[in-house]
């Protein structure tokens, strides 16, 4: 249906999550009271309603990320922040790894990159295996590579470096046991991947931070590339991880509605293997 639409019925689909008892709105209102403590209670409780609505608005927007022709869905792009920035990345000839975080619409984030130029992105196929085929093309129509979580799909991306591509990267899901390290997100510590951080350095690639904004009343999406700090480069892991943490939090801080709020992302807890935040607050 028109983004619009999809927009006005995602408002409407989203007070059910809000009145209604559910996993997704117990998820969120954790996060939201972790990572904002000092907010106004009635403020944070407006950020919940608004940030359920918008998580909606994403599962409904995924039919025109996935299925609508090249033209009819690049054609919901706005404007483009940072553009140069990309190109001259691109220019170097050593790879450009995007950091993807789960704020806005980040499929169209892959559909814009790989229209543009060739690209490889790492792939966790879905909890529900009916979706895997329908999401695996949805995403490699315009050109992408999509690879495994694994050590094959590694190398692939050292490759598509190795050949002054793009790569892409969701850099705030919490990784297997072994493959992380915990730095501060939002002030709590939180268990990071390395693997980004590994492979700008090995690789020489650079590093872009990109977003897509949802825009009111399904007027479409302005895509944002952003440069990162010299730190996310460093070969002190943890300190590179949580140089990019820190950059991400300051991208979700701008569109803190538009946040992946329902995700478990301090689940893992430092504190001798302790369960998270998720299972002692059941509110």
């Amino acid at each position: 249906m028109p983004l619009p639409l999809s927009n006005r019925l995602a408002s409407l689909i989203g007070w059910l999550f809000i009145i209604v008892p559910n996993d997704m709105r117990r998820v969120t209102r954790i996060n939201l009271q972790l990572c904002f403590p000092h907010m106004d209670s009635a403020e944070r409780r407006q950020l919940e309603h608004n940030s359920l609505r918008e998580m909606v608005k994403t599962g409904l927007e995924l039919g025109p990320m996935w299925l609508w022709d090249q033209q009819r869905s690049l054609g919901l792009i706005r404007k483009v922040h940072g553009r140069e920035l990309l190109d001259q990345a691109i220019n170097r000839g050593q790879g450009v790894i995007l950091a993807i975080p789960h704020l806005g619409m980040w499929e169209m984030i892959g559909l814009y990159g790989s229209s543009h130029h060739a690209m490889t992105s790492l792939y966790r196929p879905p909890r529900f295996a009916s979706l895997n085929a329908v999401m695996q093309h949805g995403r490699e129509r315009f050109g992408a590579k999509l690879v495994p979580t694994d050590t094959r799909g590694i190398r692939c991306l050292y490759q598509a470096l190795a050949q002054g591509e793009l790569v892409a990267i969701l850099p705030d899901q919490e990784p297997r046991w072994g493959n992380g390290v915990f730095v501060d997100f939002f002030g709590l510590p939180a268990y990071t991947a390395t693997l980004l951080p590994r492979i700008a350095h090995k690789s020489g690639a650079t590093i872009l931070l990109a977003y897509a904004e949802r825009l009111p009343r399904g007027h479409g999406f302005n895509l944002h590339f952003r440069e990162v700090d010299n730190s996310c480069y460093s070969t002190d892991l943890s300190q590179a991880a949580a140089a990019l943490n820190h950059e991400i939090e300051q991208c979700v801080r701008e569109l803190p509605e538009q946040y992946q709020w329902n995700y478990r992302r301090f689940r893992s807890r430092p504190d001798n293997g302790q369960p998270g935040y998720y299972w002692r607050n059941k509110s």
